[in-house]
């Protein structure tokens, strides 16, 4: 009999009623990330996804500019590039000798732009369908959720279809902590921390 208690009482526990409705909460995140000023991002890649960008990571602001690394491949190799992204102008550091203007903003943006992060997470969460809240994960709401790519290749680079994936949003901020997106050869998954911490973007020195 108490064993039958109990499993009653775990199943309340868990019931999906708890949950907040995920359209809703799309919308409260959404209106959350509006808000946010500066940022980390880490993207990573597992198995062989069909994408160029393997990595990326930095620090980013509304504004659009950012510092950091990408590792991307090209030509059949991996490379490792730093990156200061400010006002319209790209600075890029190979592995081997200083920082150059290599590009134009407009450029940088047809292949990835990791400063528009910040601004494509709002219209990420506007544009997902399906949404269902499955449960708690360390603090955060767990949503699948199915994205367009024309909404997703501002944040995640290289994607053509629609996907299904994960999305984790904080319970207290309703921030958007990590994406989590099956693609085909492997995942993507992109983390979002350190929100609104001071974030300085100078130009670098050039060689």
């Amino acid at each position: 009999m108490m064993l039958s208690v109990a499993g009653v009482l775990l199943g309340a526990a868990c019931s999906s009623a708890d949950l907040p409705d995920g359209p809703e909460l799309l919308v409260k995140s959404g209106s959350a990330m509006g808000a946010v000023r500066t940022v980390a991002f880490t993207l990573s890649t597992e198995g062989e996804p069909e994408v160029q960008v393997r990595r990326a990571e930095g620090s980013l602001t509304r504004a659009g500019d950012a510092k950091g690394s990408i590792q991307v491949r090209l030509i059949g190799t991996l490379q490792e590039l730093e990156f200061v992204l400010l006002g319209p102008d790209v600075y890029l550091k190979g592995p081997t000798g200083g920082f150059q203007k290599s590009m134009t903003r407009e450029q940088l943006a047809a292949f990835y732009d990791p400063g528009a992060v910040i601004s494509g997470v709002p219209a990420l969460l506007a544009a997902g369908k399906d949404v269902t809240v499955e449960g708690e994960e360390a603090g955060a709401y767990k949503v699948s959720v199915t994205m367009p790519p024309e909404a997703l290749v501002k944040v995640v680079p290289g994607i053509t279809q629609p996907v299904t994936g994960t999305l984790l949003i904080d319970k207290a901020t309703s921030r958007l902590t990590r994406i989590e997106l099956p693609v085909p050869g492997g995942t993507i998954t992109v983390a979002l921390a350190d929100y609104d911490a001071p974030v300085t973007v100078t130009a670098p020195p050039l060689s």
